[in-house]
């Protein structure tokens, strides 16, 4: 064998020998066990929290317009007369008994006018009757005496029977007199009682032209016209709300009604003023069959500042509970069901649970869970009923202080 061909032969055994045992130490480390690795994988950590008695404050969500407590409409109460004069406008203030606007008084001037000159002529036939009953009464006195002079006369056959009759007549004509002017004197007097009882009705018409305000508060809407005629039956000239109260008309549905009551606190919200303080101040005995809906006032007292028709919503203060509750985001909602992932020996399992109220970050548990129990914080994590896990509480839990938005689903 030449040296080349023995240089070749040892280099290439050389080289296999290398590779033989290369591979052997591969393959002794790919065959060692995995219980002698140091870096075993641990379960992965997972953030929990406990189960723990919070306050819940039940809060139900309304929406609906804001509307005048009482409104008050303002119109003429006579008809027939031409507007003349306006003295308010929309949003103005007004006092009660203020005038709004005024009616022509031409006509009802010349109506007292002419009933004064009535009375007048009443009055001087009153007092010419009278004069008359007097001339009468004297008349009557002397024709009595008269007659009562011949009576015994003509008895005795003294007086003939023509001279007594005519003694007699002219009695009895003295005395009708005088009763039909005492009777004229009656019907005087009630004509001039008639006159004055007109008279007393045109002095109302005439203060009536005055459109006054019965009440306090602001106009709300103004309708009149100067130069429209006045009618009793018609629309309204001005809407007033009453000492400007304005309160929340709201609509809520038939299984929230019976947790209201008068009194309970409320705060409304209002598109580009903020927030409001507000009381329940009515609930409505009536349902509407068609809607299944309800009707609450939410009184917010004098507001000036704020426009009748706005929409606006509240949430109502309807109660308040301690419950047990972890936090919202430990619920894991399937279809019409919830879930918790409870921890139990380091290990989760899945429970059915009857969420409650909603409060700020945190959930009532109604039924499924004891307090002091271990819920892993996030349902929507990849953990499944069985996996090993590391727990982490964590470092606050979130009270339930804020306003909840009714009831979970």
């Amino acid at each position: 064998m030449s040296s080349a061909m023995a240089l070749d032969f040892f280099g290439r055994s050389s080289l296999a020998r290398l590779l033989t045992v290369t591979f052997l130490a591969l393959a002794g480390v790919g065959g060692a066990s995995a219980d002698d690795d140091p870096r075993k994988a641990k379960p992965p950590v997972v953030t929990v929290a406990d189960a723990r008695t919070i306050s819940f404050v039940d809060n139900l969500l309304v929406t609906g317009s804001l509307v005048a407590r009482e409104e008050v409409l303002v119109g003429p109460e006579i008809d027939g007369l031409r507007l003349t004069e306006l003295l308010a406008e929309e949003g103005d203030t007004i006092a009660e008994g203020q005038v709004l606007a005024r009616l022509s008084r031409d006509i009802l001037e010349a109506q007292i006018a002419q009933n004064a000159a009535s009375l007048a002529k009443t009055q001087a036939a009153i007092e010419q009757v009278k004069n008359q009953i007097v001339e009468s009464e004297a008349t009557l006195r002397q024709a009595e005496d008269s007659f009562n002079r011949v009576k015994p006369l003509r008895e005795s056959g003294t007086v003939s029977q023509a001279a007594f009759d005519e003694r007699d007549a002219a009695f009895r004509t003295a005395r009708a007199r005088l009763a039909a002017q005492r009777e004229g004197l009656k019907l005087a007097d009630a004509e001039q009682l008639l006159i004055r009882a007109q008279r007393r009705e045109l002095d109302v018409k005439l203060a009536r032209t005055d459109i006054r305000s019965p009440a306090a508060g602001i106009v709300s809407r103004r309708t009149a016209r100067v130069g429209s005629v006045s009618s009793a039956a018609g629309d309204p000239l001005f809407r007033v709300i009453k000492g400007g109260e304005v309160e929340l008309d709201a609509e809520v549905p038939e299984f929230h009604m019976a947790k209201l009551r008068a009194g309970q606190r409320a705060r409304i919200e209002i598109e580009g003023l903020g927030a409001r303080e507000g009381q329940l101040r009515l609930v409505s005995q009536e349902v509407s069959p068609t809607t299944r809906l309800g009707r609450v006032r939410i009184s917010l007292g004098n507001t000036p500042d704020l426009r009748i028709g706005t929409f606006a919503q509240a949430l109502i203060s309807a109660g308040k509970r301690d419950a047990v509750g972890v936090p919202a985001t430990a619920v894991l909602y399937k279809n019409d069901s919830a879930t918790l992932l409870v921890v139990v020996d380091s290990k989760v399992r899945e429970r059915a649970v009857k969420p409650g109220l909603l409060s700020g970050d945190s959930i009532e548990i109604r039924e499924g869970l004891a307090e002091g129990e271990v819920v892993v914080m996030r349902a929507a994590s990849l953990l499944r009923d069985g996996d090993e896990i590391t727990p982490h509480f964590a470092e606050t839990q979130t009270a339930a202080t804020a306003p909840s938005s009714g009831i979970a689903k």
